[in-house]
């Protein structure tokens, strides 16, 4: 069952009791409670910080249009599911409910008809995480635990080094901000992941090869847009419907994500099978870096999908592996040494990294790793026709 989150504004007693009676028996997390509906802006800035997977919500004094309430949830927590809760089951209350875009609607009793409605969305989550990607590739996510961490570096070798195995690779840049994978790969496609976004309506194989291009060998790439300042900002769920799309017709698709968890980044992770999170040993970037962990632990992203990679690591560090490991709550999935000539060289010179520096060792080891390839194995294929 999918972990969900809940948030809960409830003001009636009664609905307050049953919602919570309810809830205690099932395995989901309340981290949002709230028991003045009146104050509208300070539940909003809650699921701002928190983004639950679902709102509890209690109508039965709202005397406002809710198509606006329901507007503010969703411009605060994405795209969470909407269960107004009332006292009564009048035609017009849900009608009018269901027309400002609540999901569910629901009355006392709630113990059978608020579980049945929690158990549909955690089952739905499940399918889309689980059942409906098996067999169709994987996705992972790159994220900087701060500017400069390194994690658009990573995500393009990476692809690199994937499509070297004779994997389908997608390569997609998910960073509306800094968007610099097109630069990095050389990528001459004049369309990038927003014309998939707008064009959702008309969206297939045959369009989709018209929008990627293929900047390294092997891999796919799909590119941000150059002047999204100018554009209007996607929403959480057409994130997800472009990803949900992409991902069944390669064996991996890994996605820039930028860095920290902007609504971009926590829009994809529905989607996304693991997440690498890319950090220096910077005290600012290992306190955003732990910050970034915390939230996904919270929001119910497992820590087994969780890839800590370290970048420009010195010789010999500060800080113990284990004392890192201790103070960021996960494992350290890599390491990458810290050659910034050879990548400012790389950079100029208009290439990607050799793979026979000691750089391109290192990165290509860990995309194999994280591909659970054996460097073994493919170094014995590559000679096997030598005998």
């Amino acid at each position: 069952m999918y972990p969900l989150t809940i948030g809960l504004a409830i003001e009636n007693r009664d609905l307050w009791e049953q919602a919570q009676t309810c809830l205690a028996q099932l395995p989901f997390r309340i981290i949002v409670e709230h028991q003045d509906v009146g104050d509208v802006s300070n539940f909003l800035d809650r699921l701002e910080r928190m983004r639950p997977d679902v709102v509890l919500v209690d109508i039965s004094g709202w005397k406002e249009p809710l198509e606006g309430l329901v507007s503010s949830i969703r411009a605060a927590a994405g795209d969470p599911m909407i269960v107004a809760l009332n006292t009564t089951a009048q035609a017009d209350a849900i009608l009018s409910s269901l027309r400002a875009g609540i999901n569910e609607y629901l009355f006392p009793p709630l113990q059978d008809t608020l579980r049945k409605a929690l158990e549909r969305r955690s089952n739905e989550r499940s399918r889309r995480r689980d059942g409906g990607t098996k067999g169709a590739g994987k996705a992972v996510g790159f994220v900087s635990a701060k500017g400069g961490c390194g994690a658009t570096t990573m995500v393009c070798h990476f692809a690199q080094e994937l499509g070297r195995q004779n994997l389908k690779v997608l390569l997609a840049d998910m960073d509306f901000d800094a968007g610099l994978v097109g630069f990095i790969t050389k990528t001459k496609s004049v369309y990038s992941i927003l014309d998939a976004i707008n064009n959702l309506h008309r969206l297939d194989i045959h369009y989709w090869r018209a929008l990627v291009s293929n900047g390294i060998p092997g891999v796919e790439i799909v590119s941000s847009p150059l002047a999204l300042a100018a554009k209007m900002q996607p929403r959480d769920d057409q994130i997800r419907q472009v990803l949900s799309f992409a991902r069944p017709n390669y064996d991996w698709t890994l996605v820039d994500l930028g860095r920290g968890l902007g609504r971009i980044a926590m829009a994809a992770m529905e989607e996304l099978d693991e997440v690498c999170l890319v950090t220096t040993l910077e005290v600012p970037a290992l306190h955003q870096a732990k910050q970034v962990v915390q939230t996904l632990l919270d929001g119910g992203f497992g820590k087994s999908r969780l890839r800590l990679l370290l970048n420009r690591a010195p010789k010999r560090l500060d800080i113990s592996p284990e004392e890192l490991e201790k103070m960021l709550g996960i494992p350290i999935f890599g390491t990458v040494i810290n050659d910034y000539p050879e990548l400012y060289e790389t950079y100029a010179e208009g290439r990607m990294l050799n793979r026979s520096s000691e750089l391109g060792k290192q990165i290509a080891r860990l995309a194999l790793k994280l591909a659970s390839i054996e460097e073994e194995k493919t170094e014995r294929k590559r000679f096997a026709l030598f005998g």
